[in-house]
C-alpha cells in the first residue's frame, strides 16, 4: 500500500477519497445554489458532477440537499455534515502546509550527468535524479527534498514497482513518527541520511509505520530541486 503527499490534502474512507477537486465542487454549489450551475462555473459536465456527488455521499453521508420547482425555481444546499467535512479538510490542509513548509531534507552531492536541467546527483542517500540549472557553473549542488513530496511504501508492496528515472526511490527504516492532530511526520533512515515525509495518521495505521519498520520512499524527480552548493 502507497500513500502520497505530493501536496493536495485528502481524505480517504474506503475506496473514496476527497481531494481538491471535490472541494471545489462543494464550494461551488454553497456558491451557486445548485449543482448544474456549480459544474457550468466550473466547466465541468453536469452528469459527471452528479454522479461524483453521488460517489462522495455513498462513503461520507448526506452532502447536498437537493430541492424541486417551486416559486424558487429549486436548487441545491450544502448540509450540516458537508460542513463539517469542509471544515475537517481545512483543517488537514493547514496542518500539511504548516509542517510541509519547515520539513525538508538537504543533501549535498555532484552532478555526474545530466539532460538539460534534469541531472544525475551522486549523494550519500544514493544517486539520485534532480531539477539542477544547467548555468550554475559548478558540479557540487545541495539538494531540498519537501516532506510533502514524499511517498512511503511498505517494502514487499514496492518491490514490483517500475523502477523509471521519474521517480526516485530509496530504502530505508524509519527512525521516528511524530503523530499530530491529522498528519504525521515519520523520519526514515536512508543510509546515514534522515529522509522525513509527511503523511496522515491513518496512513500511519495502514502502512503500520513505527521504529524500525522498512519502507521504500519514493519521489519525482521533479520535485527534487538543486542548487550550487555554498563554498
Amino acid at each position: 500500500m502507497e500513500f502520497s503527499t505530493e501536496f493536495d490534502a485528502r481524505i480517504g474512507q474506503g475506496d473514496v477519497t476527497l481531494s481538491a477537486r471535490d472541494v471545489a465542487l462543494l464550494r461551488a454549489i454553497d456558491d451557486h445554489g445548485s449543482i448544474n450551475a456549480a459544474a457550468t462555473a466550473l466547466e465541468r459536465s453536469y452528469s459527471r458532477a452528479q454522479q461524483r456527488i453521488v460517489t462522495l455521499e455513498e462513503t461520507f453521508g448526506s452532502l447536498v440537499t437537493r430541492e424541486r420547482g417551486g416559486s424558487g425555481g429549486g436548487g441545491s444546499r450544502l448540509t450540516d455534515d458537508a460542513r463539517t467535512l469542509l471544515a475537517r479538510y481545512d483543517r488537514l490542509r493547514a496542518e500539511f502546509s504548516g509542517v510541509a513548509e519547515t520539513a525538508e531534507t538537504v543533501l549535498d552531492g555532484v552532478v555526474v550527468d545530466r539532460e538539460g536541467e534534469l541531472a544525475t546527483v551522486e549523494t550519500t542517500a544514493g544517486t539520485l535524479r534532480a531539477l539542477v540549472p544547467d548555468d550554475s557553473g559548478t558540479d557540487e549542488v545541495r539538494l531540498t527534498i519537501r516532506a510533502d513530496a514524499v511517498t512511503l511504501q511498505s517494502t514487499s508492496d514496492a518491490a514490483g514497482s517500475d523502477r523509471t528515472s521519474a521517480r526516485n526511490r530509496l530504502e530505508g527504516t524509519v527512525r521516528a513518527v511524530d503523530a499530530g492532530e491529522a498528519v504525521a511526520l515519520v523520519d526514515v533512515d536512508v543510509g546515514s541520511v534522515t529522509l522525513s515525509a509527511l503523511v496522515t495518521d491513518a496512513s500511519v495505521e495502514t502502512l503500520n509505520l513505527a521504529p524500525g519498520t522498512p519502507v521504500v520512499a519514493s519521489f519525482k524527480a521533479t520535485a527534487t530541486r538543486g542548487v550550487p552548493a555554498e563554498k
